[in-house]
């Protein structure tokens, strides 16, 4: 529902900021004394208008050519009161590989000088290799950057930054839209966040695929802060290797192929997990056992949603839940999960007060 309305305010704000444009134009087709007034608002008025137009959600980041940038071009006034809010400059999407490098390099800087030391959201969309120009920019703004997405697009192969480069960095996003060459990029990523900054809180890999070898070369402190991991792997035998990385995560969601069980007695206590999200690609004729609940102990769990994991396994999971002793709210079984009704009637009676959701529209494989 937030983003739903989030997205509702940035597009009012974008109409809001093009009509307020268009009244202040200098036209014989417009009333002279509407624009006055608009032109005498309070200073605090019109700086809440532009907050308003600057979008919120995190899928609409400012582009330089958008919103805070069209604000200093309608009038001489319009233009102190945006470059001195430095609130209006704390997001920037930034294309590398595409266009005159130079000339957006110099647009990018203007837009981030202007920030002024606020916290800074940034999205990478990398169309090339060539990450060096890309770093000479950022590194004045390293310890400002607190919220950072990268991603990977055809023409790049690897990934132009290194996280822990970022000594302010909270929230790392990285994706790609590559079909081919998967394993350099995954490499590459992962040689990327290795070692992840102290302050680093949430971590999201999408299409970027990683195994136990790479998890398994990492710093076993190298993800140690980190308390919301979502991680797309080849196997679920990573499983137990991305809880011994993190060991004050509250919400995990792991997502990849399930065919091969984890093949270890080792017990696997994590204390801090709330949330378990997960997402595989078995069918429903999957006769194996995926081995997960039969070596975990998550005594804080609340809440568990599955997809396309074959079917469960009622009897793993009820020893889990016995083991755990956890105070469980939340069970969401999506597409691609095989349940029956006495299962589910079984959950029921031992815990009424489960929230218990069967959504079969809930199958895709992201969550």
């Amino acid at each position: 529902m937030q983003t739903s309305h989030s997205n509702t305010n940035s597009s009012a704000g974008s109409h809001i900021l093009q009509n307020i444009q268009g009244n202040v134009q200098v036209s014989n087709q417009h009333d002279v004394e509407d624009k006055v007034t608009i032109m005498q608002l309070p200073t605090e008025i019109l700086a809440q208008i532009f907050l308003y137009c600057i979008p919120e959600d995190e899928d609409r980041t400012t582009a330089p050519h958008l919103d805070s940038m069209l604000l200093t071009a309608v009038c001489r006034r319009w233009r102190e009161i945006a470059v001195d809010m430095s609130s209006l400059w704390r997001k920037l999407r930034l294309e590398v590989g595409r266009g005159n490098w130079q000339h957006r390099a110099f647009c990018y800087d203007t837009y981030l000088k202007r920030s002024r030391g606020c916290q800074l959201s940034l999205t990478l969309e990398c169309h090339n290799d060539d990450g060096k120009e890309l770093r000479n920019l950022l590194q004045p703004y390293v310890n400002q950057i607190s919220s950072l997405s990268c991603g990977l697009s055809s023409g790049a192969s690897s990934c132009p930054v290194v996280a822990a480069d970022f000594s302010g960095l909270e929230k790392l996003v990285m994706y790609t839209t590559r079909s081919d060459s998967a394993l350099t990029i995954a490499h590459s990523v992962a040689h990327s966040i290795a070692q992840l900054p102290p302050s680093m809180r949430s971590l999201k890999l999408t299409d970027l695929w990683l195994d136990l070898k790479m998890l398994s070369d990492f710093n076993p402190l190298a993800w140690v802060n980190l308390t919301n991991l979502e991680i797309v792997v080849d196997a679920l035998d990573c499983f137990p290797c991305l809880l011994r990385l993190c060991p004050n995560l509250s919400s995990l969601t792991v997502i990849g192929m399930f065919s091969s069980v984890i093949e270890t007695s080792e017990e696997l206590p994590h204390s801090k997990l709330q949330s378990l999200r997960i997402s595989g690609d078995l069918l429903l004729d999957w006769t194996g056992n995926l081995g997960l609940f039969d070596i975990i102990t998550l005594p804080n769990l609340r809440t568990i949603e599955a997809r396309d994991v074959g079917p469960w396994p009622h009897e793993a999971f009820k020893g889990f839940l016995a083991r755990s002793q956890c105070p469980l709210e939340s069970l969401i079984f999506g597409g691609g999960v095989m349940t029956t009704l006495q299962q589910l009637e079984e959950y029921r009676t031992n815990f009424p007060s489960l929230s218990l959701l069967t959504d079969p529209m809930r199958c895709s494989f992201y969550f």
